[in-house]
């Protein structure tokens, strides 16, 4: 396995497919002239509204989808290979599906994966998002090949469950990507600590390009995204602003830290605790 170079591009993107397409191209067109081999997107990359009714209509199917052709395209153009953070495929009129993709320096596309956790919550403000109002939840964990070792791929409110990068670590997965668009409320309190801590816990590096700032639809993003190396430290950080960050990755540095650390190997079946009985 050998070094090579990751880049994580944080992105503000908006309702706007073709003016976000642009600002995307150049983002990974400028990442690849600095040797990434690896170029990541954040989640939404193509397009990011409060509204779920703007969402449906930009999205499209996958066969059809203009920015899937055009990214797969560029891939094959830089010769690097490029996670796209998701694209909303549509369904149906009403529902889509949040999907990432993982293309070859070929142009191929080498895995599928649909997000799994809907994000229904009540912000500290009040807000209320409820993701699964619009969109088909994801049923199926997945890692991919690379040249450099097995990626898991996930997006963003997948973070809050940990039993799912196990299952990728246990899988193979020196490598866990983790696209998303974090709200900035939650951002601020728990992103940098769910990110290392999913490092931490399974010895694998961490990649998390983000999207950054204000979007339409009362939409705000944290930012920050992260390169985190096996043993949790931060290698690289973004702020609050689209940028670029690049950092060598070792894959031999997760079998060192796994060697050392074997909690992979150290897990245990057990049976639940039994329910407390109410008085």
């Amino acid at each position: 396995m050998t070094t090579f170079r990751a880049a994580c591009v944080q992105l503000n993107s908006g309702s706007d497919v073709a003016a976000n397409l642009e600002t995307a191209e150049a983002a990974i067109r400028d990442a690849a002239s600095q040797g990434a081999h690896l170029i990541m997107l954040p989640e939404y990359a193509t397009c990011l509204d409060g509204s779920g009714r703007v969402m449906r209509e930009n999205s499209c199917c996958e066969a059809d989808h203009p920015a899937l052709a055009r990214l797969q395209a560029l891939a094959s153009d830089i010769n690097a290979w490029l996670l796209i953070g998701s694209l909303t495929i549509k369904v149906d009129d009403e529902r889509m599906i949040n999907r990432s993709y993982l293309v070859a320096a070929s142009g191929e596309i080498v895995a599928r994966y649909d997000k799994i956790h809907m994000f229904d919550v009540t912000l500290p403000s009040g807000k209320v998002i409820r993701e699964s109002s619009a969109y088909v939840p994801g049923a199926k964990a997945v890692i991919a090949a690379t040249p450099w070792g097995a990626l898991g791929m996930t997006v963003c409110y997948d973070l809050r469950f940990p039993h799912l990068y196990r299952s990728l670590a246990k899988a193979g997965a020196l490598f866990l990507a983790v696209p998303s668009s974090f709200q900035r409320e939650t951002g601020i309190a728990h992103w940098h600590s769910l990110l290392r801590a999913r490092a931490i816990e399974n010895l694998s590096y961490v990649f998390a390009p983000a999207m950054c700032g204000n979007h339409p639809g009362n939409r705000t993003t944290y930012g920050h995204s992260l390169i985190i190396d096996p043993w949790g430290k931060i290698v690289a950080e973004l702020g609050d602003e689209p940028g670029i960050i690049i950092a060598e990755i070792k894959p031999e540095e997760v079998a060192r830290v796994r060697a050392m650390l074997p909690s992979l190997e150290h897990d245990r079946h057990y049976s639940p605790p039994d329910p407390l009985k109410s008085s």
